[in-house]
């Protein structure tokens, strides 16, 4: 992460006691860090995906700015939050899409045009938020350490200052947590087929 930590964390902490000035000094300073984190979850997506990553940081700021009720600790947990909105903003996305591809608002075509229609592969991103989802189910922390470090981009010692545990602990339950998460993924795959 390139922004200046100790500034970012005095600006989102004014921010949180109302000071409107020291969002748009915080804007500049977080923007190309988000836009990073956008574009790395777009790569992981299929290449004719209909979101842009300036679109999904869009997004997240207005859902960010909206948000009045957090009290902002520090940088870790302000891109913590953000990559929570991002993967939110895709998940609905792929949903919504996900839906029209079963009927909705669908253009209705013949057997025969059918038959020239490749099927595409629905998204992964759904499968990946539902196995978060149901690890939270039984284990929050490490659902969490998931969230932060594979879609927040924080690195050990930043996930460990965002949730306040060891540093040992972030590296145990990670390892574990993309152990099942891999497990569930391949489970889900197999069903599909």
């Amino acid at each position: 992460m390139t922004s200046p930590p100790l500034e970012v964390t005095q600006l989102l902490v004014a921010w949180s006691n109302g000071d409107e000035a020291a969002l748009a000094r915080l804007a500049p300073l977080v923007q190309a860090e988000l836009r990073r984190l956008a574009q790395s979850y777009l790569r992981r997506e299929r290449p004719d995906h209909t979101l842009q990553a300036t679109a999904i940081v869009n997004e997240a700021w207005i859902r960010l700015i909206d948000s009045k009720s957090v009290h902002w600790q520090n940088r870790a947990h302000f891109f913590g939050i953000a990559a929570n909105l991002m993967r939110q903003i895709l998940v609905d996305h792929a949903r919504r899409r996900h839906n029209l591809k079963r009927g909705g608002n669908a253009l209705r075509v013949s057997l025969t045009q059918a038959e020239n229609i490749v099927a595409e592969k629905s998204p992964s991103v759904i499968a990946l938020d539902d196995a978060l989802t149901t690890l939270a189910e039984f284990d929050h922390r490490k659902s969490r350490i998931v969230e932060l470090r594979f879609f927040g981009g924080l690195n050990e010692v930043e996930t460990a200052e965002a949730l306040k545990i060891p540093l040992r602990t972030v590296q145990r339950e990670w390892s574990l947590a993309r152990a099942w998460l891999y497990h569930e993924l391949s489970k889900s795959e197999r069903s599909e087929k």
